[in-house]
């Protein structure tokens, strides 16, 4: 069996071509960027053992696996992070939400201190620190398995950012930030589209009946953890942009906008925190 044959017999399967690929890239043993090589050699024989390892591997896509846990990486702004099903599969939307904390975190503070709520994998913090070696940069999760996967993200990548077990700004009492950013769980508790999202943790999904729970939480609490003048900065679903706003405005604070993705989609809502009060 040729390459190529592999490719047709999949899509027959109904899987994905783009998925197709990199699993074939995969159980070839290459680098799933590699697409153009592949294309080059789409003659080329299947070699022993790839077959078997590329038909499981399809078997799995089919039934919603990640292609991030079957390649066990995902890159995010620039990172090559290690993921697995302890953790949610970071998105490229999420980067609207690093790339707006870059931007408040210029001109810096003279001790700049940034907090991430909810890390999970870890991918805000260490994508934060990766850019900006001179923030004081801490991190957060309830789940000791998430921040098990956070901690070996950030040996692997040699960046050095703190670590906190425990609940939102529980976690860190006392602490006060320049920016904090969260990308919390915000589908609504028995949302159809969780079906597709079955093998990743339910628990950094869904927040309560209209999904804004925890958003709630932050939004309310996020004060005693900024310094003056500070910014809170959270992620939130496509069509919770006016209501996250309208929450900011209720509690206090000022300046508050929303960011929308590179689809248009109004992807992250925050404010800041007034000098005085």
């Amino acid at each position: 069996m040729r390459l190529t044959d592999a490719l047709r017999q999949a899509a027959a399967a109904g899987l994905d071509r783009l998925d197709a690929q990199m699993l074939l890239l995969l159980a070839l043993g290459r680098d799933l960027n590699h697409r153009a090589w592949l294309l080059a050699h789409d003659t080329d024989p299947m070699p022993d053992g790839a077959a078997t390892r590329y038909a499981e591997l399809v078997r799995r896509r089919l039934a919603g696996e990640p292609v991030a846990y079957l390649a066990g990486a995902k890159a995010f702004f620039g990172l090559h992070l290690q993921v697995d099903p302890r953790v949610l599969v970071p998105r490229p939307d999420t980067e609207t939400l690093v790339q707006w904390a870059l931007d408040m975190l210029a001109p810096p503070p003279a001790h700049p201190r940034f907090l991430d709520l909810g890390t999970g994998s870890g991918a805000i913090a260490l994508a934060v620190k990766s850019q900006r070696p001179d923030v004081d940069v801490t991190a957060t999760d309830a789940s000791a398995d998430a921040l098990a996967v956070a901690r070996a993200n950030a040996e692997r990548l040699g960046l050095a950012v703190i670590f906190h077990a425990g609940s939102w700004l529980q976690a860190v009492p006392d602490q006060h930030f320049d920016v904090i950013t969260s990308n919390p769980p915000y589908i609504a508790d028995g949302d159809p589209h969780l079906a597709a999202l079955g093998h990743e943790p339910l628990g950094a999904l869904t927040s309560g009946p209209d999904g804004l729970d925890d958003i709630r939480e932050l939004v309310t609490h996020a004060p005693t953890a900024l310094a003056p003048g500070g910014w809170l900065l959270l992620e939130h679903g496509h069509d919770q942009a006016a209501t996250v706003r309208a929450l900011l405005v209720q509690q206090g604070f000022g300046q508050v906008s929303s960011r929308a993705d590179l689809a248009g989609i109004e992807r992250c809502s925050g404010g800041i925190w007034p000098q005085q009060r």
